[in-house]
Parts: structure tokens; C-alpha cells; sequence
């Protein structure tokens, strides 16, 4: 039964449904579900409540003991009730963008013993995390981490990690580093660098993205002894999406070169952000430079509020998947590293400032004339100011 996207508001009356296996309500925003709703469908296995602004929890979930898919992301729940121990037959469990969520009782995840998919990634807004002291989610996040080292079931894991301390309980384990396959790191400001090179690990890690790390200053690796270690200069090898917002102290993001398989990269708000790919980082492993073909497969890159921002790369790149471009509050920036025959073999639109793009410097006339029919300006005339007056520089 799906009742999805509808605009339900209310559902008053109490459905016999003892066969009813699966049942769709996401989408209705504002729907409000009554406790006893559930309480005649023994047999469901399937719930979708995504998308939905619960002011609370239904209760009557916890009699659902057949289900075994449960959807609750980008809903407004605030805690997972101790009432879902019931849930013994749970097998995936979608908290993905469930941004006031921030607390979760002990021992309710490990649990569900059966779990085989736990979607977590985006889950707690950076609003709420004045009140996050006292919950498990965060604050105690060290403990649910825990708790999913005791998940036997598990294959498949996205999450959200607000310390290094939680970050290393996920990498140690061998079980959960084979199924991570998406990271928010959100916060962490216990330090100023943090070392991405275990993340290599992570052979099913797709999307990483880190959030509010205002102290946060480089995403360090090895290269020297990385490259010697792996005789090869690519090991990110599933890492395709990656977005970094609001670190204020970011410098660069060299370690960017070695995910081979990158299709949409965007930085937003990193004012001390310099460069996106260091050639000094490189110093030690001058070999390494020429054999790097960084961004051979993007489609999409977004760089927003980047005012010290000088490079993207030292040089020209063929960039042959490159669909989409987004330049805005970048003005540091003078030359894109495009080669001519990109514009010519590809489609490649440029969205940016017309001030900024008139000023750009070119590797050549040829260069530039092949890439002039590719620029499509983001403000109407006069609009630009009405935009940095009103931008909120965070």
C-alpha cells in the first residue's frame, strides 16, 4: 500500500491490515500518525516514514515484531524509543538526515541483531548540538560506535562521527571498515589535523564529507611512505563524492589526487582554503607528480566562498567527464587548470560571476575563445549586490 506524496494530514481511523506486508506514507510532510495505528499489521515488514516531520515517535511500531525494513531519514524524530527492542527481525534501518535525532538509548542499535543495513550518515543537524551532552548519538557517540562491533549481520554502513576517538573505533574493526561505505565527519575539534590515510582502508567508502571543523587545518597523509607502501599512487579507489563545508582553517585538499574515481567534488565556506591540489606536498615523492591524472572522471565541481582560493591544479587538465563547474565568491582565483580540447570534445558549462570570468587569465588565445561559449553567468545584472550584501559568511 502506498499513500506517498499525497498531502495527509491526519489518519483517524485504525486499518485492519493483518496481511499487509508493505506500506509507503513518506512524503506526506506534515502527517500525523496515532500510537494504535500499526497495531493490526502483525505481518508488515516494510515502513516508510521518510521525509515526514514527526512531532513524536509512533509507539505502535514497536508491535510491528514481522518488520524488517524501517525508513525513517530526513524526518524530524528526536529520539529512537527503548520500545524498538521489540523490533528483533529488523534488517535495515534508514536514520540518514534525521537532523534533530540525537538520542538513542543503549543497546537499542545492538539490538537488532539481524541488521544488515544501518544508515546513518547526516543524522544531527549542527543546530542541536547544544543539547547533545547527555545523549548516546553524541557526546557518548564512542558508545554506539561500540555498539556496532557487535553487529555480525551488518554489510552495510553509513555514518556520522563527531571525534577521532569514534573514527578509530570504526577503523579498527575489520568488519565495519568492510562495509563502511559513506562518512560525515561533523565537528571535529579535539584537532587541527587529522590523518585521512586510514581511510584508504574503506574499500567500499563512496562519499565522505566533513562538516563544521572549524579548527581543522589539513587532511594529512604520508605521501612518501604511502606511495612506497601501495606502489601505486591511487588508493581511494570507490570514493566518488566528496563535499567539505565550513572549515574555516582548511588549507588545501591534495590528498584529493589519489581518488582516481572522483565524479562531484564541492567545497562551501572554507575562507583559508589555498589550493585544492599542493604540488608542495610532493616534495618527497617528485616521481609521484608525473604520473598523477587527478579528476579524470569528475562531472561536477563547486567551489563557493573560497576567497584566498589561488589554484584548483599547477597545471592544464584534460578533465574529459567534466560536465558542470560552479565558481562563486572566489575571486582569488585567476586561471582554471582546462585544456582547449575539453571544451571542444565535451559540453562544459561554467557558472560564476561575469566580473570574475572576465578577469580570468588563459594558457592561450585558443584556450580561451574554445571555453567563452561555456560560461553562464549565476546573477542577473544587479543582482550580484543585493547577493553579497545579504550572504551570510559563516
Amino acid at each position: 500500500l502506498s499513500l506517498m506524496q499525497n498531502e495527509i494530514t491526519n489518519l483517524k481511523e485504525i486499518p485492519t491490515c493483518p496481511h499487509l506486508l508493505t506500506l509507503f506514507l513518506d512524503n506526506n510532510e506534515s502527517l500525523k500518525i496515532p500510537n494504535d495505528f500499526f497495531q493490526y499489521m502483525h505481518s508488515l515488514k516494510v515502513l516508510n516514514l521518510s521525509r515526514i516531520k514527526l512531532k513524536s515517535f509512533p509507539l505502535g511500531i514497536s508491535k510491528l515484531v514481522s518488520l524488517q525494513q524501517l525508513d525513517l531519514s530526513y524526518s524530524s524524530i528526536k529520539e529512537l524509543p527503548r520500545e524498538l527492542y521489540a523490533l528483533v527481525n529488523l534488517k535495515c534501518l534508514n536514520l540518514e538526515h534525521a537532523e534533530e535525532l540525537i538520542t538513542i538509548p543503549q543497546q537499542v542499535i545492538s539490538n537488532f541483531s539481524r541488521l544488515h543495513v544501518l544508515r546513518m550518515y547526516g543524522t544531527v543537524s549542527l543546530n542541536f548540538l547544544e543539547s547533545l551532552k547527555d545523549s548516546i548519538l553524541f557526546g557518548g557517540e564512542e558508545v554506539l560506535a561500540e555498539e556496532l562491533l557487535g553487529l555480525e549481520s551488518l554489510e552495510v554502513l553509513t555514518f556520522t562521527l563527531r571525534s577521532v576517538r569514534a573514527l578509530q573505533l570504526i577503523l579498527s574493526s575489520n568488519k565495519l571498515r568492510s562495509c563502511t561505505q559513506a562518512l560525515f565527519l561533523q565537528s571535529f575539534n579535539d584537532s587541527t589535523s587529522l590523518d585521512v590515510s586510514p581511510l584508504a582502508d574503506l574499500k567500499h567508502l563512496y562519499r565522505l564529507r566533513v562538516f563544521g571543523c572549524r579548527k581543522l587545518e589539513e587532511l594529512k597523509m604520508d605521501y612518501k611512505r604511502l606511495v612506497q607502501a601501495t606502489r601505486q599512487p591511487c588508493v581511494f579507489h570507490g570514493l566518488h563524492t566528496v563535499h567539505i563545508e565550513v572549515c574555516l582553517t582548511l588549507k588545501d585538499l591534495t590528498f584529493l589526487v589519489f581518488a582516481p574515481n572522483l565524479k562531484y567534488v564541492e567545497i562551501l565556506n572554507c575562507p583559508a582554503m589555498e589550493e585544492i591540489i599542493s604540488a608542495g606536498k610532493f616534495t618527497d615523492v617528485p616521481e609521484v607528480m608525473g604520473n598523477l591524472n587527478p579528476f579524470a572522471k569528475l562531472h561536477y565541481i563547486g567551489l563557493v566562498n573560497l576567497p584566498n582560493l589561488r589554484s584548483i591544479y599547477w597545471k592544464p587538465l584534460p578533465l574529459p567527464q567534466l560536465k558542470e563547474m560552479k565558481v562563486d565568491g572566489c575571486f582569488g582565483l585567476k586561471k582554471l587548470p582546462l585544456k582547449c580540447n575539453s571544451a571542444r570534445e565535451q559540453t562544459i558549462v561554467v557558472h560564476g560571476d561575469k566580473t570574475w570570468w572576465i578577469n580570468l587569465k588563459w594558457e592561450d588565445e585558443a584556450t580561451q575563445d574554445a571555453f567563452r561559449p561555456c560560461f553562464k553567468s549565476l546573477y542577473p545584472a544587479g543582482a550580484r549586490w543585493n547577493e553579497l550584501l545579504n550572504r551570510n559568511y559563516m
